[in-house]
């Protein structure tokens, strides 16, 4: 049997991001519970801000149509996702934006129908970028049709809460292992 594949996303690109931190945990937590992750660097796939008449004029960016492989690629995807005024990440709304426009390879569905989604968020803040999530999550579900699991981690406090070999010293770190284990089965 196949290893299952699993997407790992850190919707920052800030050195130093704690939500890299955490995307890097879960991948590690991911490869020792027999899965497959790919991390990659958001900065390669490099795209304009959305906008409608660049879609009409130019088309898709190569790197929306490259993204849009990617995930449909994996049978799982993990979002660390920052929480900015809480909603998203301007870099995570541009890229759902682009890779939702795709229409080959599958489509939309490809990229948020068929995989299985998890959510986490790390902030220095006391809701450990909770109220980003909940966002995340409505535009996931309901805007794309995504199928994300119920249980999301969030991190507070968490620019104390790695240790210098990433790992979390807080209770989060049991809850990345689990829904770890959890994605894995939803797409096992």
């Amino acid at each position: 049997m196949s290893q299952p594949r699993i997407l790992v996303l850190a919707a920052s690109l800030r050195g130093g991001s704690l939500n890299r931190r955490l995307a890097e945990l879960f991948a590690r937590r991911v490869t020792e519970q027999g899965g497959q992750a790919t991390l990659p660097d958001l900065r390669d796939y490099a795209m304009p801000l959305y906008d409608g008449d660049i879609e009409q004029n130019e088309g898709i960016p190569a790197t929306a149509k490259a993204l849009h492989q990617v995930f449909a690629g994996h049978q799982g995807i993990f979002i660390a996702s920052p929480e900015y005024n809480s909603a998203l990440s301007p870099l995570l709304v541009n890229i759902l934006s682009w890779v939702s426009r795709v229409k080959d390879n599958g489509g939309q569905g490809a990229a948020f129908g068929t995989p299985v989604y998890a959510l986490g968020s790390a902030s220095p803040g006391g809701f450990g970028g909770y109220r980003g999530l909940v966002a995340l999550r409505g535009v996931l579900e309901l805007g794309l049709g995504a199928r994300v699991l119920p249980q999301m981690v969030s991190v507070p406090a968490a620019h104390q809460a790695f240790d210098e070999a990433g790992e979390l010293t807080t209770p989060a770190g049991a809850m990345v292992g689990t829904l770890a284990g959890q994605l894995l089965k939803a797409v096992g």
